[in-house]
């Protein structure tokens, strides 16, 4: 007879990948999103003849959106179930796609940019908790750290379409914020056929239907877990009790130093080339999008380290020699450098940037039990999307009245704060079951998948 084996021993497969487009599609569509309105904003601008205010809400829209996304489809991503959620988001996120290229003035694109940020904020905590739940324990932080290189893939790729689009002349930013339709539509497509998370149905009550659909995806000798079930109630505050507040201060503290800079600097990416002198028609976009891909290859190698070395180092030191490239970037900004010189500082401060963001999908998705996991990486959403927001709005105002140096100075400083912080709060979780992981610092082991815990 067969000896049973669980879901997380099971050893990579096809359909480990396939779960892997399904959910690192979510980070595509932030990185595109997010990404196509640096490139039209410089279209739209001379069009509407914007003020920064409206600039800077434009450029936030999305990022406020995210915050109310990820408090409500975090939350609806525990109640209602992964797969249900990811449809209901893709549609709403295809239809205000579309309705983008009808805008008229930029409050109508203002609005519009909001409402697409609440569907890429709920889109966060629904892929990262069903790539964590389907995912073997030895890969299943290359998995979710590979879906953060989704969002390169998505932010680069903005920036080639924006580029090309540049042609189509004043109505090019329409074809830009609409392009985001076609990603969406083939995206929904494809998640129709995606199951269910066993885990989740199981939390519910549903173990029948969960391990049914596990020995489907896997045979019939692999069961979902050989912990016991128990049906669990998900409570928006109970990731704050049971000693999951501590990893939710962590998480939503870590995962703000690293964004903050990175969507100040990408967003308005284009303009500090130009500071640097780089200004030659076009250039500064292609710049941006050669940078973006030059991002992604990097973080291949972190992908293999994550795992061998474990999930401290990996942020720990990301953070240091990215503050530190940043910092010379402000000390020489002043100076006639070379391309090759500024080139290959932000080339560093990308490649381990990116390096720090694969632990964004990591960490939440293994530190919170299921009941519990959307919910909780929804508020990290939200968190860290507000504060992204602010700093994406202040971004320009400081850029024109402080001056490049001492923005990049500012940036810096927090990723030195980042390297602090995990220093002495990143847990290691290399090769923990989720049991393991969501149990660290909490006294007992427990039943992560359904937030019940045994003695001892």
């Amino acid at each position: 007879m067969s000896k049973v084996r669980t879901m997380e021993e099971m050893p990579l497969s096809r359909f480990h990948f396939k779960m892997f487009t399904y959910s690192g599609g979510s980070a595509f569509l932030d990185g595109y999103i997010i990404g196509i309105i640096g490139v039209a904003l410089s279209v739209i601008q001379s069009r509407f003849d914007m003020s920064l205010t409206i600039m800077g809400l434009l450029g936030t829209a999305t990022l406020v959106g995210m915050f109310f996304g990820g408090l409500i489809g975090g939350y609806l991503t525990d109640l209602i179930g992964r797969k249900k959620m990811f449809l209901i988001d893709m549609i709403v996120m295809l239809v205000v796609s579309v309705l983008q290229f009808f805008a008229n003035d930029p409050t109508q694109l203002i609005i519009l940019r909001f409402i697409l940020g609440i569907a890429v904020g709920a889109d966060y905590p629904i892929a990262g908790a069903l790539m964590a739940e389907f995912s073997p324990k030895k890969n299943r932080g290359g998995l979710l750290g590979g879906i953060n290189s989704l969002w390169y893939v998505g932010y680069a790729s903005s920036f080639l379409v924006g580029y090309f689009m540049l042609s189509i002349g004043d109505t090019s930013w329409r074809w830009m914020l609409a392009s985001s339709a076609v990603p969406v539509f083939l995206l929904l497509i494809a998640r129709l056929n995606m199951p269910e998370s066993p885990r989740w149905l199981a939390s519910k009550g549903r173990e029948k239907e969960a391990n049914a659909i596990v020995q489907k995806i896997f045979g019939d000798n692999v069961v979902m877990s050989t912990e016991p079930t128990t049906k669990v109630k998900t409570t928006f505050l109970d990731i704050f009790r049971n000693g999951n507040g501590k990893w939710t201060f962590f998480v939503s503290f870590f995962w703000s130093l690293q964004l903050i800079p990175t969507f100040g600097i990408g967003t308005y990416i284009p303009e500090i080339l130009a500071q640097f002198g780089f200004t030659n028609g076009k250039v500064e976009y292609l710049g941006s999008a050669i940078l973006n891909i030059i991002y992604l290859v990097g973080l291949i190698p972190f992908l293999y380290l994550v795992e061998k070395w474990g999930r401290r180092p990996t942020i720990i030191w990301p953070f240091l020699i990215s503050s530190i490239a940043l910092f010379i970037l402000g000390a020489t900004s002043g100076s006639n450098m070379s391309f090759v010189f500024v080139f290959t500082l932000f080339v560093i401060y990308g490649i381990f940037n990116n390096a720090m963001g694969m632990h964004e999908w990591i960490y939440p998705n293994e530190l919170f039990p299921t009941h519990i996991r959307g919910t909780a990486v929804g508020f990290s959403t939200a968190i860290t999307r507000a504060a992204s927001a602010i700093s994406t709005f202040l971004f320009p105002t400081i850029l024109a009245n402080y001056g490049l140096a001492t923005t990049l100075y500012i940036c810096g400083g927090l990723f030195f704060i980042g390297f602090l912080l995990t220093l002495f709060m990143a847990p290691e979780t290399k090769n923990m079951s989720l049991a393991e992981s969501s149990s660290i610092n909490k006294g007992t082991l427990g039943t992560e998948s359904f937030g019940v815990r045994k003695n001892g």
